[in-house]
């Protein structure tokens, strides 16, 4: 992948842009190999890999500049702005929205936010694309609502130029800190949500809901854990801890098996209890709460446990408790091995009979493994 920015040094996000492909991939299994190299494994699977370019849905804009001239992109340590506009990680339609939303935000009088000043008032811009229908997610992180008002009243003008625009929102970030977004969201348009399909499982992101920034490999990664999951036989329960939006859950569910999905967000849990329904899935119960502290509150043991934590891993306190449940099957998703290698060594009762690691991140040193567990 070619990138005038990378080469011109003013962004190097993607560390790895000068590595062959191949090379990349190679380091990345042998890191994960070297990771889990005091634990036996079964089968590696090879590296799952999609699109080099034009693989993100979504871009985080940091808003800088002034009100008639913005940047959007990112702010180096010192401080020094960087427009991302041409950054080829985006989608070939995302090019043509961002300098209508610069010139959006000359409009509606939104000052970019000053990092050294503390002043000004639009912090970021996040705009997030469905592959389904080219529908698209836009949110305003604002420091205050004192511009909200002139951001409502100039919208139509936006809305005409963009018509793929079918969620708009504004997020309140009043805290000088590096912090992508508030709790407060404030809708601006009825609709909020987008629709996906992955694998024909409907999907849907909502403004604070995580959604999956690879949608080609995390389609792939899904369809995995599917097919796992029934090789393994009959699995009547199951827990999607972490669940996000449920792709996982959904995607591994089947009319007779009971499926119960745990996430903190409500945003994620309204999503994935909206794609249940539509599936038509009747034994299935989504709720928003605490993985760790549902999972070692609970007495029954599910057939199957998949976690899916952020990058911090599922910790010692579960991994003890998964261990004394002692399901039969553990399917660990991890967007960080290193944490996820850590846990595999709490749980000596349990024998890794596969990993596969996806590449959901190319031209980094990050990558998505899975891991499949089953009991001794």
């Amino acid at each position: 992948m070619h990138c005038a920015l990378y080469t011109a040094g003013t962004c190097r996000s993607c560390q790895w842009l000068d590595k062959p492909y191949l090379q990349q991939l190679a380091d990345k299994q042998q890191d994960l190999r070297d990771l889990l190299s005091d634990l036996p494994v079964d089968e590696w699977g090879e590296p799952v890999t999609g699109a080099e370019s034009a693989f993100r849905n979504k871009a985080k804009m940091v808003v800088s500049g002034s009100v008639e001239r913005p940047l959007l992109g990112m702010l180096h340590r010192d401080g020094t702005p960087v427009d991302l506009c041409d950054c080829p990680l985006y989608p070939a339609s995302f090019p043509a929205v961002f300098p209508l939303l610069k010139t959006f935000i000359a409009r509606a009088g939104l000052t970019p936010y000053n990092v050294a000043r503390k002043r000004g008032e639009l912090k970021f811009l996040l705009l997030t694309e469905s592959r389904k229908d080219g529908g698209m997610m836009l949110r305003f992180v604002l420091r205050s609502d004192a511009k909200l008002a002139q951001l409502r009243a100039a919208l139509p003008w936006l809305q005409q130029q963009l018509p793929q625009l079918k969620v708009i929102s504004a997020n309140l970030q009043p805290v000088h800190m590096a912090i992508l977004e508030g709790d407060t969201e404030i809708p601006l348009t009825d609709v909020q949500r987008l629709e996906e399909d992955f694998n024909h499982v409907p999907l849907f992101i909502r403004p604070q809901s995580f959604f999956q920034t690879n949608p080609g490999v995390a389609e792939k990664l899904y369809a995995t854990a599917r097919d796992w999951v029934r090789a393994r036989g009959d699995i009547r329960s199951m827990w999607d801890l972490f669940c996000g939006v449920g792709g996982f859950g959904l995607h591994c569910a089947t009319p007779q098996m009971k499926l119960t999905g745990i996430e903190i967000s409500a945003e994620a849990i309204s999503c994935a209890k909206e794609s249940a329904a539509r599936l038509g899935l009747q034994n299935v119960e989504f709720q928003a709460l605490d993985s760790t502290g549902f999972a070692t509150g609970k007495g029954e043991v599910p057939d199957l446990v998949l976690v899916n934590p952020p990058r911090r891993g599922i910790g010692k306190a579960l991994c003890e408790y998964l261990s004394r449940m002692a399901p039969d099957t553990i399917l660990y998703s991890s967007c960080n091995a290193q944490t996820m290698a850590q846990d595999l060594a709490l749980l000596p009762d349990y024998h890794i009979l596969r990993v596969q690691l996806f590449d959901m991140f190319p031209h980094t040193a990050h990558y998505e493994v899975m891991a499949l567990l089953v009991r001794r």
